[in-house]
């Protein structure tokens, strides 16, 4: 009886090595997986490595987030609504040399100008913008020039 108690108690036991041989396989694997790429061997000083990293990867990101504050207010003022008209004014000059370009920022601040081409000159005109209304009467080729420019921009399909 003390034998096959023990045959038992020695199957038994050969089971439950083998579970805990396979947990820590398991386990061996997790910790590579955690160590892999790191030099160091102690759980420890990886943890520190990979909070050093956490850490800065906030303050590169507080950095970008501060940098693009600074450019999305830049923009603002930069030109980023452009109407272009190109036409022929005169019977005497062949194409359409002359044009209507219209510069604002997304507040409709900028200007409009103008050349007109003749055969033997080209006169370049200005004319200032503000809040989408010009400081001066404008040309019909104007006009449209600064409605392209004030138009809303058309939407993008969505990518798919």
């Amino acid at each position: 009886m003390v034998v096959i108690l023990l045959g038992l108690a020695s199957l038994l036991l050969a089971v439950v090595a083998v579970i805990q041989l396979r947990r820590t396989r398991r386990l061996a694997a997790r910790f590579e997986a955690i160590t892999r790429g790191s030099e160091e061997r102690s759980l420890e000083a990886i943890l520190e490595a990979h909070l050093a990293r956490v850490h800065q990867v906030v303050r590169d990101l507080e950095d970008a987030t501060a940098r693009t504050a600074v450019l999305e207010r830049d923009m603002r003022r930069a030109f980023s609504r452009v109407g272009l008209v190109r036409y022929n004014p005169f019977e005497d000059t062949g194409g359409n040399q002359s044009f209507a370009l219209a510069l604002l920022d997304e507040h409709g601040d900028g200007f409009v100008m103008s050349s007109l081409h003749a055969r033997n000159q080209t006169r370049v005109y200005a004319k200032g913008v503000r809040a989408g209304q010009p400081d001066a009467a404008m040309s019909a080729e104007e006009q449209e020039a600064l409605r392209t420019a004030l138009a809303p921009a058309p939407r993008l399909a969505e990518p798919s």
